[in-house]
């Protein structure tokens, strides 16, 4: 991709993590190439890279939404996560090194320090959680699994799930991460792929609390 066609990507793709283009939002290119300052070329290519990567849908008539997931649709990505990062686990417990497991320890302690705030630090806990993965998945030395999993790591549905913590779940997963690191350690496996496995299927269990109690919100303001 050109540069413009890069720099649309990072903003659009901004745009539908943070929220601000919302799942079922149909696009315009004209407005994106505004937003982005290209023109409509770059943001073209950028929605086909969009489309690709599942962050956008493209209608019969050809029109371009920000994709909506059902809870099928999630629990699929979710299965998927939990196998492909419990199989990164493991092989990353039997090939990490004392300055990767370093590595980890720095960014987990940056996610306690974002999870014990006054006010939790979600954007912060997002970026070392996804430094603390990244690394995992680079200790785990498959190009293969890495551009498979990392189109699943980088869903909006992960950015949407974490919206939903609580102080609760955002200790919980930085106690998780604790217990990986003590695996990697050992050098254990199938105790790292045990715990990682878990570790996501929480997640989605999470994500689908939420998305159950905002149904049952919007059905009470309908009545």
């Amino acid at each position: 991709m050109s540069r413009a066609s890069e720099h649309a990507y990072s903003v659009i793709r901004g745009m539908i993590l943070s929220g601000e283009l919302a799942p079922g939002t149909q696009l315009s290119e004209e407005s994106l190439a505004l937003r982005c300052q290209v023109s409509r070329t770059p943001v073209r290519d950028a929605l086909r890279r969009l489309e690709s990567d599942l962050f956008v849908r493209r209608s019969e008539s050809q029109r371009t939404f920000v994709a909506e997931w059902s809870l099928d649709d999630i629990e699929d990505a979710f299965e998927l996560r939990a196998m492909l990062e419990g199989l990164a686990a493991r092989r990353a417990a039997q090939r990490i090194g004392a300055e990767g497991i370093k590595r980890l320890q720095a960014h987990n302690r940056a996610i306690l320090k974002a999870v014990s705030a006054q006010v939790p630090d979600i954007a912060a806990f997002l970026e070392h959680n996804r430094e603390f993965h990244a690394i995992i998945l680079e200790s785990a030395g498959s190009a293969r699994l890495a551009s498979t999993l990392g189109r699943l790591i980088e869903q909006p549905v992960v950015w949407r799930t974490a919206q939903h913590y609580d102080r609760e779940n955002l200790q919980r997963s930085y106690s998780e991460h604790e217990e990986l690191l003590a695996a990697f350690a050992r050098g254990d496996g199938d105790w790292a792929a045990s715990i990682m496995n878990g570790h996501i299927r929480r997640a989605f269990h999470t994500y689908v609390d939420a998305h159950r109690a905002s149904l049952g919100e919007k059905q009470s303001s309908a009545a």
